[in-house]
């Protein structure tokens, strides 16, 4: 009897210990959801801590936020300053492009400028390619890089984020992606820039591009990351802000209002000292505040608000190409 009442209270007291080192998840306090229209799944952190969110571990369709995973794979992989030669695959692309021709070269640098701020499958395509040998290749390399990082909601079936039923993201993987590729200053600065020029190899025609983020150069303090659209993903955006010492990032999947909603959401976070609810989205107003570009205007027009969504077109959706410039 004395032995069965030792063994009975150790039992007890492995139980106790084992409950208080590991509580359950629905013990766990849920971040606040004070924004649950706005968007199909959001993340929302504050100088690296979470702030809020509403079904953060949902798998979505990320459209082109997977080009953060293919621009670190081409980070990671270096020779920015090889020349890649186009295939017929990479200038078949659809949705937004560059409008490059098969056998064109260009530098993978520029290639990747060309990914990143305007969006563009075909440089995308060439890009995996380049690393992977094989597009089919370099999807094997981000899925094994997504499950390196710890990303348990993610999984990709091509480079570029077009719409497919196993292709797909969390906004909690996609703001932990996001946080990783820019620690790469070449990428935190590529996608703080507001417009470029690229040049390809074979011809040196220009291609002037802009960032398809609408808040780089209008939103004060807004320095990345990356936009995306497919007709199931919706309009999406990686959006970080650094003003007044405070650091916001955002994610957002399927916002049919993405900018009024993204420019409500970090206006917030940037003031907000608890996670108290906010006040209604809405306003009058337009969703920027109206910031210098920084050229001191002209250019692109970025000091100019946006006003309500323009259309867009990015995976998935009929070509659109950028004019090149003449000589």
């Amino acid at each position: 009897m004395e032995l069965t009442r030792f063994f009975v209270a150790r039992f007890l007291v492995a139980a106790v210990f084992l409950f208080w080192i590991c509580p359950s998840s629905g013990g766990a306090e849920p971040l606040s959801d004070p924004f649950p229209q706005e968007a199909a799944a959001y993340w929302i952190s504050v100088d690296g801590e979470p702030r809020w969110a509403r079904h953060a571990d949902r798998s979505l369709p990320p459209a082109s936020l997977t080009k953060l995973m293919t621009a670190l794979l081409v980070l990671e992989h270096g020779q920015l300053q090889q020349v890649v030669s186009i295939s017929a695959a990479a200038a078949n692309e659809t949705g937004s492009r560059l409008g490059l021709q098969a056998g064109l070269k260009m530098r993978a640098a520029e290639l990747l400028a060309a990914m990143v701020l305007k969006s563009a499958n075909d440089a995308c395509h060439a890009l995996a390619e380049q690393v992977g040998a094989s597009e089919q290749n370099f999807v094997d390399l981000m899925n094994r890089r997504a499950r390196a990082l710890g990303l348990q909601d993610t999984h990709f079936t091509n480079a570029c984020g077009h719409d497919h039923p196993k292709h797909r993201s969390s906004a909690r993987d996609l703001a932990r992606l996001a946080e990783f590729v820019l620690q790469r200053p070449e990428f935190a600065r590529l996608v703080a820039q507001v417009e470029m020029t690229l040049t390809d190899a074979s011809t040196r025609r220009r291609y002037a591009i802009a960032n398809g983020n609408e808040l780089v150069g209008r939103y004060p303090g807004a320095i990345g990351v990356k936009t995306g659209f497919t007709r199931q993903a919706g309009k999406c955006v990686i959006a970080l802000v650094e003003r007044d010492k405070r650091r916001v990032l955002l994610v957002l999947l399927n916002a049919p209002e993405r900018w009024w909603t993204a420019t409500a959401m970090l206006d917030r976070a940037l003031v907000k000292t608890s996670r108290s609810e906010p006040a209604s989205l809405r306003s009058k107003q337009s969703p920027f505040t109206i910031a210098p570009s920084p050229a001191g205007g002209g250019g692109l027009g970025r000091g100019i608000p946006l006003g309500r969504e323009q259309g867009e077109r990015e995976t998935g959706m009929p070509v659109e190409q950028v004019r090149p410039i003449a000589k």
